[in-house]
């Protein structure tokens, strides 16, 4: 009983994380975005001081429950362990003394790179992040090829149930790491269970720890107990040691398993004052219904879980321009941050490379980037498409505050970079033709065309920016009709400004 609760909360929570990260028209957001939200590191990057305390509050109670219901990546851990090609997937795994050499080191080179701002790997080895990678990078394409063939189903019937969307990939490098890090949870799932989760999550240590002193624990009934080892056995975390009758409460996510395990009901879950750390004692016994009632209602209490149903949102086009060449990315001397981010340190500080909202992008501007200390870190591109100022989405996702959420006013006035233009790539000078492209487009009025030839009116005209008024939104770049370099581009400010 206690194990169905668990993994039924666990499904439920699994599948709404996962519907938040391949969900591209922004209607998952506005019913489970609150999950993202109750993440550990996100919301400790957010100052939530409100999510933390009850993290805390949790772990304390009942144990490292975090772990086996609310962390995306434990639960992915759980999923792939039972997909192992082998037949016997029941009672294959063993006790292991903790690898206290490789967890706490690992702790501490994590606080260390996120004091120091290295996101690359903060986003390397935070749970929620390495999941929201896979997701982002794996799942969502599957994703959005599914749902371009039920768009071609439904066109061919008039049909306006579904869209086609682009599928195309962000970043190389992170899609690689993304699937060696699957690749690697894989692996390490069928050979040792919640390996990854008990000697390289920083989370998992930190949880591990408060978990030693948590109120309600899984404790050992001596007189019933007759060392079958069928606990062990049936223990992902290995931390059960049957021969002594010990329970590693630092890696023990409360999965329950070795409760429904044990056919002699020698394991309970019951409150510490009955017993010592590992040095399991005497207590009156409990009946099973009793404990699994109370089980029950303490997981009911722990996850509050909405479902909605999924709707659509009309897609947003530019027109229909000839795909004659795609565009390349120019090379910026300053990266640009999205609006919100306050500045490029800020940003690096608090991002953890999720990938929400990349995924979540509904013009395809946010990518991973490729640099080496923002390695995962979302930037801005506008070969795709460009910051719209009607949009704020990133904003809103955000669970750490790298992006603080803000106003469509905002975002209107606050300058992430400024144009530039390069005369050697400008239509109005290598073919001769009259543009305005770029002045045309630009929301905030910061392009006028002026004469080439201040003397000659009748000549051509180039693009002249305002830098003061120009807030970098890229639509410029992206509507110049030049290629494969547009002969305008975002620089980026290290510090946004308001204009």
């Amino acid at each position: 009983m206690l194990r169905k609760i668990r993994i039924t909360l666990a499904t439920i929570v699994f599948l709404l994380i996962l519907w938040l990260f391949l969900d591209f028209t922004g209607t998952a957001y506005h019913y489970v975005g609150w999950l993202a939200n109750i993440q550990f590191l996100p919301a400790v990057l957010a100052l939530n001081v409100g999510v933390i305390i009850a993290l805390v509050a949790l772990t304390l109670l009942l144990g490292r429950l975090y772990c086996s219901v609310i962390c995306p990546l434990g639960i992915l851990q759980d999923l792939l362990a039972r997909l192992h090609p082998r037949k016997k997937k029941v009672g294959r795994y063993s006790y292991s003394r903790e690898v206290k050499w490789l967890r706490y080191p690992v702790l501490v080179l994590f606080i260390i790179a996120l004091v120091a701002g290295v996101g690359s790997f903060v986003a390397l080895l935070a749970p929620y992040s390495s999941f929201g990678r896979i997701a982002a990078n794996l799942f969502q394409p599957i994703y959005e090829l599914g749902n371009n063939v039920l768009a071609g189903i439904a066109e061919k019937y008039d049909s306006y149930a579904f869209y086609h969307v682009d599928v195309w990939v962000r970043s190389w490098p992170t899609f690689i790491i993304a699937a060696v890090t699957f690749v690697v949870l894989g692996i390490l799932a069928w050979i040792g269970g919640r390996t990854y989760c008990n000697t390289i999550c920083p989370v998992g240590t930190i949880l591990g720890f408060l978990s030693r002193f948590s109120f309600l624990k899984i404790s050992f009934d001596e007189e019933k107990c007759r060392n079958c080892s069928a606990c062990t056995k049936s223990c992902k975390a290995s931390c059960i040691d049957f021969k002594n009758h010990q329970v590693d409460y630092s890696r023990c996510i409360v999965c329950g398993n070795c409760i429904d395990a044990c056919q002699y009901g020698a394991l309970k879950f019951d409150a510490s004052r009955l017993h010592k750390a590992h040095k399991p004692q005497e207590a009156h016994e409990v009946h099973e219904a009793e404990g699994a009632s109370r089980r029950a209602f303490l997981l009911s209490s722990a996850a509050v879980l909405t479902t909605a149903a999924f709707a659509q949102e009309k897609q947003k086009m530019d027109g229909g321009l000839a795909e004659i060449e795609d565009k390349k990315a120019p090379k910026r001397q300053t990266p640009l941050t999205p609006p919100g981010s306050l500045s490029a340190r800020h940003f690096q500080q608090h991002c953890t490379g999720c990938q929400l909202c990349v995924a979540q992008c509904p013009n395809e501007v946010l990518r991973p980037s490729t640099g080496l200390l923002t390695l995962m870190q979302p930037t801005m591109s506008y070969e795709q498409g460009y910051c719209r100022p009607e949009c704020n989405r990133c904003s809103e996702v955000c669970p750490t505050d790298a992006i603080r959420p803000i106003t469509l006013e905002e975002k209107s006035s606050t300058q992430i970079g400024h144009a530039v233009w390069v005369k050697e790539n400008c239509v109005v000078l290598t073919d001769e033709v009259e543009c305005g492209n770029c002045a045309r487009h630009c929301p905030t009025g910061a392009i006028q065309m002026v004469p080439l030839d201040p003397d000659d009116e009748t000549g051509a005209y180039i693009p002249a920016v305002n830098e003061s008024k120009c807030i970098g939104c890229g639509a410029c770049e992206h509507l110049c009709p030049a290629r494969p370099f547009s002969a305008i581009y975002v620089e980026g400010h290290e510090v946004h400004q308001e204009v």
